[in-house]
């Protein structure tokens, strides 16, 4: 792929995943709505958080990134046939050991409550969790059908099926809770019931795709086949490397359950607000680099490596330095206007506010992971990011018994926060310390007098949207707007007159990643208009 590729691909994916993220939105101002910060809604995030972790461990991360390389590398040299039986392979393994794990899991789910005393904090997350494990089977049977997809270059199905789980979230929400009583202890196993029907949808939805490009079902048992093990090799020590994130953010609400009853829900919910910028290209980006860069290096074009990177990099940075400094200053107009409404009250505002501030910053550092783990892995090193992946939870852990130990409960959720943020930029800034020293310089300096460009024309963004959200707030009160009308009134064109703002100064800097979007967009208008080849 060429550089403009790459970006098209991304923004491809990008609009798709943002498209998820918006109907995520969706779901999550209406699951505020009806279960706000409640402790039934704690209860849930915790539960959905083990199936979830699974996905990243076993699924979207992990299995991806160790068998592109490798379905890549197989087809390329032996043909399809061949890499059709790998796939068989790997999905009958994985099928295998999810069944297992899920059905082991569901029953260990049964001891503590055997045991005195066992989760006082909340006594819900166990039921819970026993409906949501098998959730993890089938979306991780997801993946690897997504993996394969994205081995072809075919990516927007795959970016969609987030969608999926959105959609049925919010019928669930919507039509069938109430059908499980009147309070939200009762109608929160309605939310657990949705995300296990979506899982199967989800996996459904790949069968016609993958049947086009030349799957066809069957079981296939060979652990002694090198591709196989080769797999397996690379599975272990990515599942965590891949995956840092999802595992300090699941440690994060066990320990904010022992904090206080709203901890783990307002951290859910400031989770959910940050991802909707982080999925515009940063998901977009490692999701197209992860085969892109394997062709790169099963070339051995270690130059192509470091150039796609720094290109990558320095467009990352393009968009999310002024989406940190953006989601910090507008945090609480924000929060009020998507999640402020009935269960969601001032309190709960109030509260996710404080800590989307604080995961705000976090926006870059968590991006730095998505461009530098998909490489490592293109180069079939998976000990380096599992190292990091390992001191990561580590410092998260630590950081999370010292905030919970010593602070008081209203600082908790924030304090957690801040500890995932800190790993995380531990994490990002050492594998790309790592990764300049096995593949040569990738233009740092110049990324980082990019992203000092980036950072000004973000800064002077966040002072007019400070101003100019004020000021607008004030003049339409003047007016007689009031409540969520004056909400949207004042928010939504506030956040235009950011983007424009920000890309208004960025011309003024001559930021060059400007024009490099621009004419990635432009190029594909062009391919999209032109007439297509004849056959031969």
């Amino acid at each position: 792929m060429e550089q403009h590729k790459v970006i098209r691909s991304a923004f491809t994916v990008g609009a798709f995943t943002s498209l998820s993220r918006v109907l995520g939105l969706a779901r999550d101002m209406l699951t505020a709505a009806a279960f706000g910060t409640s402790g039934a809604m704690s209860a849930f995030v915790v539960a959905f958080r083990i199936p979830n972790m699974f996905r990243a461990l076993f699924g979207e991360g992990a299995l991806s990134s160790a068998f592109v390389p490798i379905y890549t590398t197989t087809r390329q040299q032996e043909g399809d046939d061949a890499a059709w039986q790998f796939t068989r392979k790997v999905g009958t393994l994985l099928g295998a050991t999810l069944l297992a794990i899920v059905l082991a899991g569901i029953g260990l789910t049964f001891l503590p409550q055997r045991l005195p005393g066992h989760f006082s904090q909340n006594t819900q997350v166990l039921p819970l969790m026993r409906i949501m494990l098998p959730y993890m089977l089938f979306i991780c049977l997801t993946a690897l059908s997504q993996g394969v997809l994205n081995s072809h270059l075919r990516f927007a199905l795959p970016a969609f099926t987030p969608c999926l789980l959105n959609l049925t979230w919010i019928a669930f929400v919507l039509f069938v809770c109430p059908l499980f009583g009147e309070t939200a202890d009762q109608r929160i196993y309605g939310v657990a019931f949705g995300i296990l029907v979506a899982g199967m949808v989800q996996l459904g939805a790949q069968i016609p795709a993958m049947w086009r490009i030349g799957w066809r079902p069957g079981l296939a048992w060979d652990l002694r086949d090198a591709r196989v093990q080769r797999f397996l090799k690379l599975m272990a020590p990515v599942a965590l490397g891949q995956s840092v994130s999802q595992v300090n953010m699941t440690i994060n609400s066990f320990m904010a359950l022992f904090a206080t009853p709203w901890a783990a829900s307002t951290m859910y919910f400031a989770e959910r607000l940050l991802y909707f910028p982080q999925g515009i290209l940063a998901t977009a980006m490692s999701t197209v680099l992860l085969p892109v860069l394997s062709g790169h290096a099963a070339a051995g074009a270690h130059d192509r490596i470091r150039e796609t990177l720094n290109h990558s990099l320095r467009i990352l940075l393009f968009i999310m330095v002024p989406a940190a400094v953006g989601l910090l200053v507008l945090a609480r107009p924000i929060t009020a206007a998507l999640l402020g409404w009935r269960a969601f009250d001032a309190t709960s505002v109030d509260h996710a506010t404080q800590v989307l501030q604080v995961y705000a910053p976090g926006l870059f550092v968590f991006g730095l992971a998505k461009v530098f783990v998909p490489a490592f892995y293109a180069l079939q090193d998976t000990r380096t990011p599992f190292r990091n992946g390992l001191m990561a939870v580590g410092i998260n852990f630590s950081l999370n018994l010292v905030c919970t130990l010593a602070l008081v409960p209203e600082l908790k959720a924030a304090s957690l926060a801040a500890a995932a943020v800190l790993a995380e930029a531990f994490n990002g800034l050492t594998l790309g310390w790592q990764l300049r020293r096995r593949v040569g310089s990738f233009g740092g300096r110049g990324v980082l007098i990019s992203a000092t460009r980036s950072l000004a024309a973000a800064v002077a963004m966040g002072v007019a949207v400070w101003f100019g959200h004020s000021a607008l707030t004030h003049a339409l009160t003047a007016a007689g707007l009031h409540g969520k009308w004056l909400q949207f009134a004042a928010l939504i064109p506030t956040l235009a007159l950011g983007i424009a703002f920000y890309l208004f100064c960025a011309w003024l800097l001559r930021c060059p990643e400007l024009g490099h979007v621009r004419d990635a967009l432009v190029a594909r208008r062009q391919r999209r208009a032109a007439p297509p080849s004849p056959s031969v």
